[in-house]
């Protein structure tokens, strides 16, 4: 494994707001090693979104503490212009709106052309040049003439590969993809998720896809970051996660999608539906909890079908549930709750004792 690429350490982002502080991002930590690709996961307000804009720099109004160290550099230590530097040449995103982070006004040439002018000494002629080699290393079709169309007149597959290209015009060593296929069919979400990989491979860099939706990642990930209510509640390789997840969170969310299938037993794979499968969906009950009131022990437990007296009364901190340290889980079921389906369930039950389960207060300290 390559040494670590990106190292962040309790990082802490909150917000001002008339209610009271609201606490989007509580205590994070993960390492990304080189040339990898991480999963993060959870669903909307969990703190993914906030977390990767933080250590962007491009987080305003909020409170942050913490570190995140890339190559080395304390990216929340730079100033504005270092950040600068720093974005886009070294760190690239692609942001989940891709007709929004276009210009209306520029064609879409010139946009990446500016994109390269900004961080290197080249003429027009260059960077427009080598607009139309990213334009096609993305698969646009015809690149030396839809360089010099606008956003609106490309689909949002082909709008998302603008901004791919653009992301990747100044060859950088970790790309940030904020869910890069939320509003795209599962036919382009495949294609998109297929390009990422085909390029992530060919170019080394090291990669962050943030999703609500483990299916997309299922192909990709090697490692993959579990969130809930602004912390990491579990932290596993993705055949772990898959196959063996131990939160009841991260149960919650596989067992909500639509089918599973792709590798033998439960992995699932992005826009594969399973059309001989007719099961009903099993959500996590409940909503996720206020970021300005979150219940104190667990923030899960309200919803948390295993939910014991502890849970309600203490927080838990990720701990190994596995022999070597690579699964971490948040959770204060023992290690041998692993697992998907009935089995699984009655170890949790067993585990968690009769006695002390009660019903899940779901909805409890929702916004």
């Amino acid at each position: 494994m390559s040494a670590a690429l990106l190292q962040v350490r309790d990082l802490r982002v909150t917000f001002s707001t008339p209610d009271g502080p609201l606490q989007a991002v509580r205590g994070v930590d993960f390492d990304l090693p080189a040339g990898t690709v991480m999963g993060v996961v959870g669903e909307s307000g969990s703190g993914k979104s906030v977390t990767m804009l933080t250590v962007l720099g491009l987080t305003q109004g909020a409170q942050v503490s913490g570190q995140a160290l890339f190559e080395g550099r304390d990216l929340l230590a730079m100033s504005a212009a270092e950040q600068r530097k720093v974005r886009g040449a070294r760190i690239a995103m692609v942001f989940q709106d891709p007709l929004s982070s276009l210009h209306p006004h520029y064609r879409v040439g010139w946009q990446i052309a500016e994109m390269i002018r900004a961080h290197e000494p080249v003429s027009r002629a260059e960077a427009r040049r080598r607009a139309v080699e990213l334009l096609a290393m993305v698969g646009i079709p015809q690149p030396q003439r839809r360089i010099d169309d606008y956003p609106h007149q490309f689909s949002g597959g082909m709008r998302q590969r603008v901004m791919i290209a653009m992301a990747l015009a100044l060859r950088p060593r970790l790309l940030i993809a904020d869910e890069p296929t939320t509003a795209l069919d599962v036919t382009v979400q495949s294609q998109i998720l297929d390009l990422l990989r085909r390029l992530q491979a060919e170019l080394g860099m090291a990669v962050i896809i943030v999703t609500h939706d483990l299916g997309v990642i299922a192909e990709m990930a090697h490692e993959v970051l579990v969130m809930y209510a602004g912390q990491v509640v579990e932290r596993a390789p993705r055949r772990a996660i898959y196959y063996r997840p131990h939160h009841p969170y991260t149960r919650g969310l596989l067992e909500s999608l639509p089918a599973r299938t792709g590798l033998p037993g439960t992995l699932p794979a992005p826009g594969r539906a399973g059309s001989a499968q007719r099961q009903r969906l099993r959500p996590i009950a409940g909503q996720p909890p206020s970021l300005i009131r979150v219940p104190p022990g667990c923030p899960f437990h309200p919803r948390c079908p295993f939910v014991m007296d502890v849970c309600r009364r203490e927080p838990p901190r990720l701990r190994p549930v596995d022999v070597n340290g690579s699964h971490e889980s948040a959770c204060w079921l023992p290690p041998e709750a692993v697992g998907l389906g009935a089995e699984a369930d009655a170890r949790r039950r067993a585990a968690a004792g009769s006695g002390r389960i009660q019903p899940a207060e779901a909805g409890w300290g929702a916004a």
